[in-house]
């Protein structure tokens, strides 16, 4: 227990001072108190607002991907021989040649094909690398799916035209669609799926993952694409997820495949790619660094050097890329 000093004068009062009286002495002390006290409380309210503001922001930006007007652009791969792979695109799978783009100073050449205009078509860019004739596709990207009217007269044609078809004709396992697998001459595998017409020939892009429920948040969350369906068959061991921006007979969506307990794959070196539009690359970025479900922004959103055209590119959980593009500049671009 602590004593209390008989008085202030037992200290012994140097000449000139005043010995304060202990009420006096207390007041101050008290003073000054208060006043580190209602500082602190300042600082901690200003902290509390800002990390609330934050937070705030946080939400606004995170719902703000929900409203962003997207939709795939363009699938991008590379390819042996240009020439060749745009010959069997257009006869044997029907599409156009929207436009070629050669830069020789990077010494590579870009072909865009698909069934309808860039501005309102998701699309193909092939990649020609200068003296690249070969590539490795491996284990992770599975294919392409086509649209098709009558799925056994599309076969015959790229059967007639000397295309490779890995899988005949026939319902899909498990369910009633019909489809059948053909091979482009680089070995990328082609789904061709019948249904009546569609806006969106080019309708879907395969990719395998290691864990089906981390992509799917990861994709719904940082990407703001909605989980259409899921299929699981237990009887071949793997399930799939379809996501996009639209429904998958009017839009082309994204088919993740998880084969049970595989949880990587060799991702080869001839796949590069998915393009989507956005309104806002920096928002983008912000609601994938934000999202908490895995990826990284891999180059941070900005014009690209010698164009205007802004984007931002990523990794999804698996180490798949997306480049967004700025929809406005998109459009500038294909003028």
């Amino acid at each position: 227990m602590n004593q209390v000093r008989p008085n202030a004068g037992s200290r012994g009062v140097r000449f000139g001072e005043v010995a304060a009286p202990r009420s006096h002495s207390f007041g101050l002390k008290a003073a000054r108190l208060f006043r580190q006290n209602a500082t602190r409380m300042r600082v901690m309210a200003t902290g509390n607002v800002s990390q609330a503001s934050t937070a705030a922001s946080s939400e606004n930006v995170l719902e703000w991907v929900k409203q962003d007007k997207r939709r795939l652009l363009h699938v991008v791969y590379r390819v042996g021989d240009l020439d060749r792979t745009i010959k069997f695109y257009t006869e044997c799978l029907g599409m156009k040649l929207l436009r070629k783009r050669d830069i020789p100073e990077e010494k590579y050449t870009n072909a865009f094909l698909g069934y309808g205009p860039e501005d309102s078509h998701f699309v193909i860019e092939l990649t020609y690398n200068y003296g690249v004739d070969k590539y490795d596709i491996g284990s992770g990207f599975g294919h392409f799916g086509i649209a098709v009217d009558d799925i056994a007269k599309t076969v015959e044609l790229i059967r007639a035209k000397g295309g490779k078809i890995t899988r005949e004709p026939g319902p899909v396992k498990g369910g009633n669609t019909v489809i059948a697998f053909i091979e482009d001459p680089d070995g990328y595998k082609f789904e061709l799926l019948e249904r009546g017409p569609s806006p969106e020939p080019l309708c879907q892009v395969m990719l395998r993952v290691g864990d089906l429920n981390r992509s799917i948040a990861f994709y719904e969350k940082a990407f703001g694409m909605e989980l259409l369906r899921t299929r699981d068959n237990p009887e071949y061991k793997y399930t799939i997820a379809m996501l996009g921006y639209g429904p998958e007979d009017k839009s082309a969506v994204l088919e993740l495949t998880y084969n049970y307990g595989v949880t990587e794959y060799d991702k080869g070196n001839a796949y590069a790619q998915i393009a989507i539009g956005t309104d806002d690359v920096y928002k983008t970025a912000e609601v994938i660094k934000l999202a908490g479900v895995g990826g990284k922004v891999t180059r941070e959103p900005g014009p690209i050097p010698g164009i205007s055209t802004k984007i931002t590119a990523c990794l999804d959980p698996d180490g798949w890329k997306t480049v967004f593009v700025d929809n406005v500049d998109f459009l500038k671009e294909l003028e």
